[in-house]
């Protein structure tokens, strides 16, 4: 099994509804996004998913919460902006782009600080 990993950052705003705490204000992130595969095998090339090709396709789906406000912009106009629901969202996202390419998305990890991040990678069946 191989597991294949590209990066992406955006900068965005954003404010949690029903927080107790600082995090109740608008304010803002750099959010790093960290999207894994996994694939059984490689191609003729000696590739198990080409970096170009994944690096797009996550930067289709991150490029656009970049320079914005999270909470105006679907889904997070009806859902808090955590890093959890960017996680997963993210996660939904980029499985349907990467479906019938052979590889499976493993999961999704989400840094909103250098030292604060989440990783959604869903149950088997989900």
């Amino acid at each position: 099994m191989y597991e294949v990993a590209v990066e992406q950052e955006f900068d965005a705003a954003h404010y949690l509804r029903g927080y107790q705490g600082r995090c109740e204000n608008i304010h803002g992130h750099r959010f790093r996004v960290v999207a894994r595969v996994r694939a059984k095998g490689m191609d003729d090339i000696g590739m198990a998913y080409d970096f170009t090709k994944l690096r797009q396709h996550l930067g289709q789906v991150a490029g656009r919460f970049d320079h914005v406000c999270l909470n105006d912009t679907p889904p997070f106009d009806r859902i808090n902006p955590s890093s959890e629901n960017i996680a997963s969202t993210i996660f939904r996202e980029l499985q349907v782009m990467l479906g019938g390419t052979g590889v499976s998305l493993h999961s999704i990890q989400v840094w909103e600080s250098p030292h604060s991040s989440v990783i959604y990678s869903p149950d088997e069946g989900d």
